[in-house]
């Protein structure tokens, strides 16, 4: 059975923190109850050249997942790099700022959350995923990129299987030791193969092929996680589904991930020059046409 995640702002709606979680058809459950789960999560940057999720050179991390609980948020979508964990697992935070000449953060880091400071990015990231489980906050991981770097464009190398940066044999040995790096924190409750494929090398020989190895790496690390799997053009086209379902064999755990956003097939003009009517009737069945419903 598969579920269908769409990322606008948020994801789903209202809270509960049962774990771990499975789907049924279009839902997303609560395994041992069998009752609909509903996600609110938000968006937590971490994927970027310094490691470590943003904000925690101006609040303390306990503050800011005890504002995030506060907002109403059960989950957050916490972003990380392949390379965090392939390359640099054991580079501590002070010495990937220090490189960076990021000094200004790391004497705010210092201050603010300075049991950070010693800490390898990896632990860093462990201690910011406990931080949010001890406010009730589920965490869900999306393997943003494979090189840290702002996403995304079809030519930034970290596109596609076989881009500069996207070495699929790495991206496998990545996935696979972030699921087992947490398979005894139940608070992780999912992680996503990619986000967003995309550019001049995709396609759908080569998606089928890397996705159901990827899928397979997750669900042997770590079988209680959700695998999110992103479509084609940057996560809109799963077209190809209708005709040739993947085959993954991993239980009840496999999510369908699309991504729409105002200015998704640059369609901030049709906003202009038709009728919001005719854009709220248009736009939905194009995403399903795309999901391949």
């Amino acid at each position: 059975m598969q579920a269908v995640l769409a990322i606008l702002v948020l994801f789903f709606a209202v809270s509960s923190n049962a774990l771990p979680l499975s789907t049924k058809s279009r839902w997303i459950i609560d395994d041992s109850t069998g009752e609909r789960v509903k996600l609110v999560c938000g968006n937590w940057e971490g994927h970027l050249e310094p490691l470590l999720p943003e904000g925690l050179s101006k609040r303390p991390l306990d503050e800011i997942s005890r504002h995030i609980s506060l907002m109403g948020f059960n989950c957050v979508r916490l972003t990380w790099a392949v390379h965090m964990y392939t390359r640099y697992s054991n580079l501590t935070v002070a010495q990937n700022f220090h490189d960076l000449n990021l000094t200004d953060a790391l004497v705010g880091i210092q201050r603010h959350n300075p049991q950070l400071v010693g800490l390898t990015v990896a632990d860093a990231q462990r201690a910011v995923i406990e931080s949010l489980g001890l406010h009730g906050i589920m965490v869900f991981l999306d393997c943003q990129v494979s090189h840290p770097m702002w996403c995304c464009n079809d030519n930034d190398g970290n596109g596609f299987f076989g881009e500069v940066y996207f070495d699929p044999h790495e991206w496998l040995q990545g996935l696979s030791m972030v699921s087992k790096r947490y398979k005894d924190t139940p608070t992780v409750m999912a992680m996503s193969l990619r986000n967003e494929f995309r550019g001049p090398l995709q396609n759908k020989t080569l998606w089928y092929h890397w996705v159901e190895k990827g899928a397979k790496t997750i669900h042997r690390g770590n079988p209680n996680l959700l695998v999110l799997i992103s479509g084609l053009n940057y996560d809109i086209d799963f077209t190809f589904l209708k005709t040739k379902p993947l085959r993954l064999n991993i239980g009840n755990k496999v999510v369908y991930e699309t991504h729409r956003y105002g200015f998704t097939e640059s369609q901030g003009p049709f906003w202009l020059n038709q009728s919001v009517n005719y854009m709220c009737k248009m736009l939905p069945k194009k995403l399903r046409k795309n999901q391949g419903s």
